[in-house]
């Protein structure tokens, strides 16, 4: 610990939550945009020790899918149901759907598809977060 680290330590419990709030929003939430998928699971095993006694769905997992916002809303937990959404997989292949956030889990997204178009299962996916490139709102058909 160098004498900078130990002037800038918390004196007040003020100071301490401000400072965990901090590690959360400049390290811990972009590690968690930007970690592969075994790293993830590797974290998911400690995460009680890493982030504390919060609920994994909203804090790893939907950080996780923050690297996609459109895949995201501010005050929900998990993958947004709400609109159709439109997934580019590394490998080229293009799929529409809704996201089924309770099928979307622990770094995999499952798809409904809108037009009854869908794979044997009915839906689209599982697919990794490690194997998507890019996520986009479908064009409305309104």
């Amino acid at each position: 610990m160098t004498e900078d680290d130990t002037r800038s330590s918390p004196t007040s419990f003020k100071e301490l939550a401000a400072s965990r709030r901090r590690w959360i929003d400049d390290v811990l939430r972009p590690w968690c945009q930007q970690a592969t998928l075994k790293q993830l699971h590797q974290a998911e095993v400690e995460w009680l020790d890493i982030a504390g006694r919060v609920d994994i769905k909203a804090t790893l997992w939907t950080w996780v899918w923050e690297r996609f916002p459109e895949l995201t809303h501010p005050e929900m937990a998990g993958v947004n149901e709400s609109h159709e959404v439109r997934v580019t997989l590394k490998d080229g292949t293009i799929v529409h759907g809704f996201p089924d956030s309770r099928e979307s889990v622990r770094g995999t997204l499952v798809l409904v598809p809108f037009d009854g178009e869908s794979e044997e299962r009915g839906v689209f996916g599982p697919y990794s977060v490690d194997d998507i490139a890019a996520v986009q709102n479908a064009p409305s058909t309104s």
